[in-house]
């Protein structure tokens, strides 16, 4: 079984990195960059920074932390926020971005993931859905920041986006977002049932067994958690070793000298 892994989320505004429960009450949290190193040290899989900003008179700030955070860090980042073209794309990765996430004008223009995909390599395209549960138990795809409701079925849209040529999907439930209850079990396993590719678990970390509860009743091949980490309730080594202790397969950390 492939080993399961635990990513750090940045959100970054204005070259910082900032937290906020269901995508509102934002505070100032960090430097990206000395956050992502210290995740990278710390054992993290991979590091997901998000620019919250999302506007071009700021794209510049966010390329500019990802290419000094590429220099810092050894492990892949993927970035997301505001990618509306293959451009955009374009110019994440040659900041040094390994993966590129693109959420709203996916959902807008699907067509995008596709020419991605063939342009840049499926492995690149990573599909971020916010989605937020219905009272009839379905769950539809929400944009800014939860405010807009598509009217699309999420599950529907993450098969959708894995045919057009994603190689992830990242699964953000609105509802869990910042709460620290655990994540959304339920629409992370109608997802997970439907998709060959791997689905990273993302809103309502807030404890220790919610990372190893994820895996043992889901498919997800991942975790994502954000203030957790930046206000140092838990490191990752901590994450992992709890994991080990729980046989979920895991990349511990090298302890060297």
């Amino acid at each position: 079984m492939l080993a399961k892994r635990i990513i750090p989320c940045l959100d970054v505004r204005d070259g910082k990195v900032v937290k906020g429960i269901n995508f509102v009450g934002i505070k100032e949290v960090g430097d990206p960059v000395e956050c992502a190193a210290e995740y990278d040290r710390q054992g993290a899989d991979e590091i997901v920074f998000l620019d919250i900003t999302a506007s071009h008179e700021h794209r510049g700030t966010m390329l500019d932390v990802v290419s000094k955070t590429a220099k810092k860090v050894f492990v892949p980042l993927t970035v997301g926020g505001g990618i509306r073209t293959i451009d955009d794309f374009r110019d994440t990765l040659r900041a040094g971005a390994d993966k590129v996430s693109v959420n709203s004008a996916a959902v807008k223009n699907p067509q995008l993931i596709k020419e991605a995909a063939d342009i840049f390599g499926r492995q690149c395209v990573v599909v971020a859905i916010d989605a937020k549960k219905c009272p009839d138990g379905h769950y539809t795809v929400v944009i800014n920041g939860g405010r807009i409701d598509m009217g699309i079925d999420a599950v529907e849209w993450a098969k959708k986006a894995e045919e057009l040529g994603a190689g992830e999907i990242l699964l953000t439930s609105m509802d869990t977002d910042g709460v620290k209850g655990g994540f959304d079990l339920d629409m992370l396993n109608a997802v997970c049932d439907v998709v060959n590719i791997p689905v990273i678990a993302s809103g309502g970390c807030g404890k220790l067994e919610h990372f190893t509860e994820v895996f043992e009743k889901t498919n997800s091949a991942a975790a994502l958690a954000a203030s957790l980490f930046h206000y140092k309730e838990l490191t990752v080594g901590q994450v992992k070793e709890e994991m080990q202790r729980h046989n979920v397969p895991v990349r511990m950390p090298y302890k060297g000298e």
